[in-house]
């Protein structure tokens, strides 16, 4: 039941951290001087915001992958759900490193 609801929601969320990317991008490559212009550049190079869209794209990928694995065929749930929760938090914990250790210096 968790990851059903876990799946939906971060479909959600993935929409709108999306469309927010999106539109800072706007902002980001605009050449007003504006204060609220520049505040709303910010938050398309903001570090949490970027983790969080990547940490949802991660488990939402592989919760999909789960998903479709169960819908085949596979009767192991429990199984599929440790091995995509801990594939997911190894790639999200080396994003987390790269990250913090080349691009957000």
């Amino acid at each position: 039941m968790f990851v059903w609801l876990f799946h939906r929601l971060s479909g959600m969320v993935l929409l709108g951290l999306f469309s927010l990317q999106l539109c800072t991008g706007f902002f980001q490559a605009s050449t007003s001087s504006l204060p609220w212009v520049k505040a709303v550049a910010a938050l398309h190079r903001h570090a949490a915001l970027n983790c969080l869209l990547v940490f949802f794209v991660i488990f939402h990928a592989l919760y999909g992958v789960r998903t479709i694995a169960l819908d085949l065929g596979m009767k192991r749930e429990r199984l599929l759900f440790w091995v995509f929760t801990v594939l997911g938090t190894l790639l999200f914990a080396g994003f987390l490193a790269v990250y913090f250790a080349c691009i957000a210096t």
